[in-house]
């Protein structure tokens, strides 16, 4: 694995898209939610806490590092491009990028995609009501500490923060659909990798993930040309505030 670059954010911003787009590179693989941040998390927090006396007796704290390091090789093996974009919306969290730190590389690039957060509600209620959900749909959307929003956005608002290494790309989803070849390119400069001419009116998706198992059809469904979607749904003005509020705490 010669880079590892995370792709991280808030949800419903275009993610898949651009995952598609940026595997048209012959260089790069970039497919759908990763385990890799996950994996590695848990393995660590064993490390630390379960087996943490076995592997100190034993003088196997390099084990550790030997094993975690591991796991992105053993989870990417049959990938033989050079570039893996892993895309983790917790990518963003402190713990984590000490991770990537730590067993991937210190040369840290994670790119993170933005969207307005009223706009990710009213995408989120349209697809639950597209998928037959029952009860209040956009309520629990919000709640402090809740996936897959409000946590993503904490992790959005960190990196902002601590961007002094410029550690994080931040994307905005407007200039993703609306400037893409621009955007694309920021991306390549930032990851510094040669540019690529893209296909913009041929995507696919290479690797689609099967919505059905988060019983979410059509969450990550792409069309062949960039367009954005207009969503007509209706919010409650206690979730119009709470988007306001979050937005506010970012500026």
């Amino acid at each position: 694995m010669r880079k590892f670059v995370g792709l991280s954010g808030l949800p419903r911003s275009g993610s898949t898209l651009l995952s598609s787009i940026l595997s048209q590179n012959p260089n790069i693989h970039a497919e759908g939610n990763s385990a890799v941040c996950q994996m590695m998390w848990d393995l660590d927090q064993s490390c630390n806490i379960n087996c943490k006396e076995q592997l100190e007796a034993t003088n196997r704290r390099q084990t550790q590092l030997n094993v975690i390091s591991a796991i992105p090789h053993i989870y990417y093996k049959d990938v033989t491009k050079p570039i893996i974009i892993d895309k983790c919306r917790s990518w963003t969290l402190p713990a984590n990028v000490f991770l990537i730190q730590r067993y991937i590389t210190e040369n840290i690039k994670i790119i993170v995609l933005e969207r307005p957060v009223i706009e990710i509600v009213k995408s989120f209620v349209s697809l639950r009501k597209e998928n037959n959900w029952e009860g209040d749909i956009e309520k629990e959307l919000l709640d402090e500490g809740s996936e897959p929003i409000v946590r993503s956005f904490h992790g959005v608002k960190w990196a902002k923060e601590n961007n002094a290494n410029n550690t994080f790309l931040f994307i905005q989803y407007d200039d993703l659909i609306n400037n893409t070849k621009e955007t694309i390119n920021k991306i390549y400069l930032f990851i510094d990798e040669p540019i690529f001419k893209h296909n913009l009116n041929n995507i696919i998706n290479k690797h689609p993930e099967d919505d059905k198992v988060y019983n979410m059809i059509g969450q990550h469904d792409i069309r062949p040309t960039i367009n954005k979607r207009q969503i007509d749904i209706e919010l409650s003005q206690e979730t119009i505030d709470r988007c306001q509020e979050l937005e506010q705490s970012l500026s």
